[in-house]
């Protein structure tokens, strides 16, 4: 469902381990054919990540991906190393073959590097559009105000030209199946 100003709040989502996929790829990824023949699967990113969020693709992955990194937002959502000091993303700093363009931690440079996914609410399963008052994906995600909203009974609303697929959202949801999944979205 589309809104005015490009926002949207709902889409159907994908079935889990939906075949074919792309996986989710850390901050300051290139296009991800570009960001596959790039990276040099050092895992440096992956060591580097504070909130080991980041973990490597299993050996044998589909399109070659093996050994590259990618996120599992159920697990742990990329913080955009909001509490770490310093002035790049942790991971990005520690790409040394430019698979990953150095962030810095910057809003306008987050909103304009950072492209993970877009995060998908499935109004069926959220507490919010069913008569509960929930907002836990609001309160969680590092740019509410920005790549998310809340109106009535806390109901979220995405923007999706502003949302960056860092998950929190998506690991902050208490409803089981997940209201909220982060999806891949086109990188540029």
């Amino acid at each position: 469902m589309t809104l005015a100003g490009g926002a949207y709040v709902a889409r159907p989502l994908a079935a889990e381990g939906q075949v074919g996929a792309a996986p989710l790829r850390p901050p300051g990824a290139l296009p991800e054919d570009e960001f596959a023949s790039r990276c040099i699967r050092c895992l440096c990113c992956v060591d580097a990540c504070p909130n080991r969020a980041l973990r490597s693709m299993p050996q044998g992955a589909p399109g070659g991906c093996g050994g590259t990194p990618t996120l599992d937002m159920r697990k742990a959502a990329c913080m955009l190393c909001a509490l770490e000091p310093g002035d790049y993303l942790k991971c990005t700093q520690a790409c040394p073959s430019g698979a990953l363009r150095l962030v810095k931690k910057d809003q306008q440079e987050i909103l304009a590097k950072v492209a993970i996914g877009t995060a998908d609410i499935d109004l069926d399963l959220c507490y919010s559009y069913n008569n509960w008052s929930c907002g836990a994906c609001y309160r969680a995600c590092p740019l509410a105000g920005v790549a998310m909203t809340v109106g009535a009974w806390e109901r979220p609303t995405v923007n999706s030209d502003a949302c960056v697929g860092c998950g929190c959202c998506e690991r902050s949801c208490i409803r089981y199946p997940h209201a909220i999944r982060v999806r891949v979205k086109k990188r540029s």
